[in-house]
């Protein structure tokens, strides 16, 4: 894994040497259309909506005929009414990246360079009831930026009254002719609801004889009602501490630290935690012997995020059961749920369903029906059973998940300008 990484890098920094001297070549700035910044909008309440202004101006020297904008939103939003002069797409859902939902509008009227315009009243986008750190990313063109490999679904016509293009003679906009950087027609605009998330961790119990090696899972579950995607300075976005019952030893503890006898430290390193799924990484546990009062635990370790309000339940039991004449120590099931905890098989970790509010299935309720819980370790390669993946895939998870949404406008945008120039 270490050889791969290191020749990813070494194969990008070549490129970039060899493409080095073509950066002399790159065309100077040029008028074009420019997005006004909005500032990160906060505190919207799940089941809510809130207005994108989306206000720009032209630099150019002459009248544009006709532009389009686009409205890209994340798993927790969806497009609370399409109009009717909007397509609407359900984007992304493979791999490590969440499930969201794209609007592209076409204005059929002339935008005169050094004046401002918005959409009147904006577009109106929904919070759903799993949103919390979310993203919006919109974009003004002057050709129609239709999605391409991200648009998983659709066209769907909107059916909500047209927008329309105003005037907005408050906004101070630039002087015709004056040059403006490549990605000044898109910004992504961070949104953040007033919600929460509980991380509920999973216990177990072990039965069998002595001499037995017995699976245990042993995790969390995030209880909701949010959805939770965020990084903290690299660390996981959970991390468990389990300790096993006296009398057992582990054979296998894929992805995990001994740090003590029969106590490990499992970082559960995902893109993100969906709502109502289950997330355990699966032990192979020995059964030595019967020891009186014998119990284990898993906890969760490590600091949360202050989306989770409710620790009662951050630690839970780990039973022990000997059969077959062996004396019976640590009681029955745990709260956890024992080891059907994450369920069967391996998920992406973020297909979720796409029902529940929005149009034309762009928006979406609970994910409870899109993703497969849990599931078993692969063992030998410790892979995390909830999202079939490395440690090392978040980071491309992340990476791809914050530049997915507007990565296709601004290379449409440079493939444009090379064709004019």
């Amino acid at each position: 894994m270490h050889r791969r990484i290191a020749g990813a890098v070494g194969a990008v920094s070549l490129l970039a040497v060899c493409a080095a001297p073509a950066a002399a070549d790159d065309p100077a700035p040029a008028p074009g259309l420019v997005l006004e910044k909005s500032a990160p909008i906060d505190g919207v309440r799940p089941g809510g909506t809130f207005t994108v202004p989306g206000r720009f101006w032209y630099t150019g020297t002459e009248a544009l005929d006709k532009v389009w904008m686009t409205y890209t939103v994340s798993h927790g939003l969806s497009l609370s009414e399409v109009p009717s002069n909007c397509r609407a797409f359900k984007t992304w859902g493979y791999d490590e990246i969440p499930t969201g939902a794209m609007a592209l509008c076409e204005f059929d009227q002339q935008v005169e360079p050094g004046v401002a315009y918005a959409p009147e009243g904006g577009l109106r986008i929904g919070a759903m009831d799993r949103a919390l750190y979310e993203r919006l990313v919109v974009s003004v063109t002057d050709y129609e930026a239709y999605p391409g490999d991200e648009a998983t679904s659709g066209p769907m016509p909107g059916t909500g009254p047209a927008l329309k293009l105003v005037e907005q003679p408050d906004v101070p906009a630039q002087e015709p002719g004056t040059p403006v950087d490549e990605n000044a027609h898109f910004q992504r605009i961070p949104v953040t609801a007033k919600n929460t998330a509980d991380f509920q961790a999973l216990g177990g119990a072990l039965k069998g004889r002595v001499g037995e090696t017995v699976e245990l899972k042993a995790g969390f579950r995030n209880a909701g009602p949010a959805w939770v995607q965020v990084y903290r300075d690299g660390a996981p976005l959970a991390e468990v501490e389990v300790k096993l019952p006296a009398g057992t030893t582990a054979t296998k503890y894929p992805n995990c630290e001994k740090v003590a006898a029969r106590t490990y430290r499992c970082p559960l390193d995902l893109p993100w935690a969906d709502e109502n799924q289950d997330y355990a990484r699966t032990f192979k546990v020995r059964i030595d012997k019967a020891v009186d009062g014998a119990k284990g635990s898993v906890a969760l370790v490590g600091k949360l995020g202050e989306w989770d309000t409710e620790h009662g339940n951050d630690k839970a039991p780990i039973t022990l059961q000997v059969t077959g004449g062996g004396s019976t120590t640590g009681g029955g099931s745990s709260s956890g749920g024992g080891s059907s905890t994450g369920g069967g098989g391996g998920s992406t970790g973020g297909s979720s369903s796409t029902g529940g509010s929005g149009t034309g299935g762009t928006g979406g309720g609970s994910s409870t029906g899109g993703s497969t819980t849990g599931g078993a370790d692969t063992g030998a390669s410790g892979d995390l059973a909830s999202t079939g993946s490395s440690s090392a895939l978040p980071i491309a998870g992340a990476a791809a998940a914050a530049v997915g949404a507007g990565a296709a406008a601004v290379l449409v945008v440079r493939r444009r300008r090379a064709a004019r120039g």
